[in-house]
């Protein structure tokens, strides 16, 4: 067993199961052995990778929608530009790049959310003489309008799990199987309050982290102004299912089997976050498929480009970036990563969405 997992087997041992939540929530950001706390886990060597290191493209397109968006907020000077677990740092250097040849003499303000040492680092090196300011939460950000980037944040939040049973539904939990090792179970009690219908035996998420901070993001954008833009993989219609799953070595692993090596994510309920924002009188734009999104904001073309000054071999690279990024089929990111953005409820349209 991992140092994190026997930190947490003594935790159960002492108080009893855990929710899914706080189990995710331990993995992922122990303080000594949290998976994001002790490894950059990005690229060929790491566990994953996103779509800003695929391709300079998907975060020079961004940057440039960022641009359109700074016109409609009233063109704040300096901009405030704000990314929720910035990864390596490379959206946003991509992003700044682009946006300031959009919009020459701009002034930027790039803010980072960001609690993990070692990513903080090398985002420090990306974004050397930027200006970048770190955060360990929102609730530091500057006031005033803002555009807020957040590429496969949500994913990653701590997610409830629910399973229906003829009493009712009932969490989900981690304790300690017979062996020794963790395994699921429920909690011997229903969960009051939770009227969801459902066949005895679905699974229910709850991505209550999620849904908490969209509702803060949605006030602040109707209170103060600005946008936030939100990517990441997962599913538009509410259902039932386990999505809890577990990264390693660019495959799949057990969620239970090395608590703090192995990256924990869930799919993003795309129809719950618009609920939560609407509910906080926001108006949301989208959600679209990635794919769409891109093509919409002229990824062809400036693929175009940069293969007019390439060689074979990286005009086929360019290829293969376009493929991965927009390609709707298995291994490819085009429909299975949706794209939404928030604002006030008077905003106007937006790049890349149906409505523009």
């Amino acid at each position: 067993m991992t140092p994190l997992g026997d930190e947490i087997a003594a935790l159960i041992r002492q108080n009893g199961p855990i929710g899914v939540d706080r189990y995710m929530a331990l993995c992922l950001g122990h303080p000594v052995h949290g998976y994001y706390r002790t490894r950059d886990p990005l690229g060929a060597r790491g566990d994953f990778t996103t779509a800003p290191e695929i391709s300079q493209m998907f975060g020079e397109l961004i940057g440039a929608w960022t641009a359109y968006a700074h016109g409609l907020i009233g063109r704040p000077d300096p901009l405030v530009l704000v990314e929720l677990g910035p990864g390596r740092g490379t959206l946003m250097a991509d992003a700044l790049r682009a946006l300031r040849a959009a919009a020459p003499g701009v002034r930027v303000a790039p803010h980072l959310v960001e609690t993990s040492p070692v990513l903080r680092a090398a985002q420090a090196r990306t974004l050397f003489g930027t200006g970048a300011a770190w955060h360990a939460g929102i609730e530091t950000l500057p006031p005033g309008p803002a555009i807020i980037l957040a590429n496969e944040f949500f994913d990653c939040l701590p997610v409830r799990q629910f399973e229906r049973r003829p009493t009712g539904w009932h969490e989900r939990q981690v304790g300690l199987g017979p062996g020794g090792g963790f395994a699921f179970g429920l909690a011997p009690e229903p969960t009051p309050g939770l009227d969801a219908e459902g066949p005895v035996g679905a699974l229910l998420s709850v991505p209550a982290a999620g849904l908490a901070l969209v509702r803060t993001l949605a006030r602040r954008v109707c209170t103060v102004g600005g946008v936030l833009l939100a990517i990441d993989y997962g599913h538009t219609r509410p259902g039932f299912g386990d999505t809890l799953q577990a990264v390693a070595g660019h495959g799949f692993a057990d969620p239970l089997a090395a608590p703090g090596e192995a990256d924990l994510t869930h799919h993003v309920d795309f129809a719950a976050l618009t609920r939560a924002a609407t509910d906080a009188g926001a108006r949301v734009h989208g959600p679209v498929d990635q794919g769409d999104f891109l093509f919409a904001l002229g990824l062809r073309p400036r693929a175009d480009r940069l293969k007019s000054r390439a060689t074979g071999t990286q005009a086929a690279e360019i290829d293969g970036a376009v493929a991965r990024l927009t390609d709707p089929g298995r291994g490819g990111m085009g429909s299975l990563f949706k794209v939404v953005a928030v604002s006030g409820p008077s905003f106007g349209p937006l790049p890349g969405f149906p409505d523009v």
